[in-house]
């Protein structure tokens, strides 16, 4: 094929704080928009990419040409929409599942497909979806495609994040288009093995462990000021193949992102947990790869992977904050950056400075390593070869990952209460778990 050299176009739906565009654009693609209704996880997709103007809406309440318009691209084709729109409503009997109000978010993906002419499409979703009646809702999303001039790539794949190099098991489903007449990309092959024998090893390489991935950081007990803030000035360890790529001390091949200006020897999004002498305990006798009793946390095996990490509830739901990890070694539960370089997130990528925002920030997102191997795909497709830019992207004002749901909302010219607000003071965090 005729490769070409410029940049492929982005639009990021349902974006969160970044994790699928941050994986596009290390595949070579610059993101022109994100669209996203939670105004927190607005400003830190604008601290990390200043480069992309946000659109904080409703996704059913946007259109194609209001998307164009907001990132300067009228008349310029827009290579592929990604996202992944929360699905809620499964009640199959007698109806079709897309007129049910609480899927609409998918229907309204399709429209904007359509709306933009994406050559692409990458629909990222639950496992769940492929699972028993949930089906014929995912019959039903691929019917509305092909009735909009989008020929799907079948089978659909259930991808596993610790396949594609990134140290935790998490499973999520993946559904590509391209526009009739275009050439499908393909499934992305798994490039690592969650198997530990010599057998296994001789066809892929391992999958970085938990160690690998947390063991160079600074532990975050040594440093008081982050019982109030989330950065101090620290000495990082060795790290091993995989941290050295996220903390920018080695070169990673395959990544064509920018470049972001940011300090090294900062330890950010590392705000510590003030966990109780009897949960200190408790966490201390548990073994690692086991879970603790009592707040039903896994302790974190250094030589296995993760198990999957979660996002919590709002207090729609409860006000649940999701179980996390105990740290292999110090008995505390990890910290954001800990869940950071788990999900495969470079250094320089900031959360929220809230425990309770910040793991929110990552358990809803998709592993930038994982959607890189997708995006990668859709590049091969598109007949481009990819090329890392020159430019190096200062990143936005930190005020933006200090903001608090009102001080977001009112930025984004949002109400305050389009995301259901906790129960308790967001900026100040529990000493204990929710359920612990």
């Amino acid at each position: 094929m005729t490769m070409q050299s410029k940049r492929p176009t982005a639009v990021d739906l349902f974006a969160g704080a970044g994790g699928l565009s941050l994986g596009f654009e290390q595949a070579g693609f610059d993101v022109a928009a994100a669209v996203e209704l939670d105004p927190i996880h607005c400003a830190a997709h604008e601290y990390n990419f200043p480069q992309s103007p946000v659109v904080c809406a409703d996704v059913s309440n946007v259109t194609g040409d209001q998307i164009r318009d907001r990132a300067g691209i009228r008349g310029r084709v827009v290579d592929v929409v990604i996202g992944g729109a929360p699905c809620q409503g499964f009640s199959l009997i007698g109806k079709r599942a897309l007129n049910d109000p609480r899927n609409r978010l998918v229907y309204h993906f399709v429209r904007i497909v359509r709306e933009l002419s994406a050559r692409y499409f990458v629909f990222e979703n639950v496992k769940g979806l492929t699972v028993g009646q949930h089906r014929r809702f995912l019959d039903e999303v691929i019917e509305e495609f092909e009735a909009n001039g989008y020929n799907v790539l079948l089978p659909y794949q259930v991808l596993n994040a610790a396949s594609h190099g990134v140290p935790q098991d998490r499973q999520r489903l993946f559904l590509i288009g391209a526009r009739k007449g275009l050439r499908l990309p393909k499934y992305p092959v798994p490039t690592t093995s969650l198997a530990r024998n010599a057998a296994q090893r001789l066809l892929e390489p391992e999958c970085p462990t938990v160690w690998d991935a947390i063991g160079d950081l600074p532990e975050v007990e040594d440093f008081e000021c982050l019982l109030h803030g989330d950065s101090v000035c620290a000495k990082f360890g060795r790290p091993s193949a995989y941290a050295a790529r996220l903390r920018g001390v080695a070169v990673d091949p395959s990544d064509y992102s920018y470049t972001r200006e940011y300090d090294s020897a900062i330890l950010s999004s590392s705000l510590r947990a003030e966990h109780t002498e009897l949960s200190r305990e408790r966490f201390a006798k548990t073994a690692v790869g086991r879970t603790e009793l009592v707040s039903r946390f896994l302790k974190l095996d250094p030589k296995g992977i993760s198990n999957t990490l979660r996002a919590g509830t709002a207090s729609d739901r409860g006000a649940f904050t999701s179980p996390r990890p105990i740290h292999p070694f110090t008995p505390r539960c990890i910290t954001v950056r800990e869940a950071a370089r788990l999900h495969s997130y470079p250094d320089w990528f900031r959360f929220h400075v809230t425990k309770w925002h910040g793991f929110r920030q990552i358990g809803n997102s998709v592993p930038p390593r994982l959607a890189r191997r997708v995006a990668a795909e859709v590049v091969r497709a598109l007949g481009i070869r990819p090329s890392r830019p020159k430019l190096a992207i200062r990143r936005g004002d930190e005020e933006l990952l200090r903001l608090s749901m009102t001080g977001a909302a009112a930025r984004y010219g949002v109400p305050e209460t389009v995301i259901a607000k906790r129960t308790r003071n967001e900026l100040k965090e529990p000493t204990e778990p929710a359920y612990a």
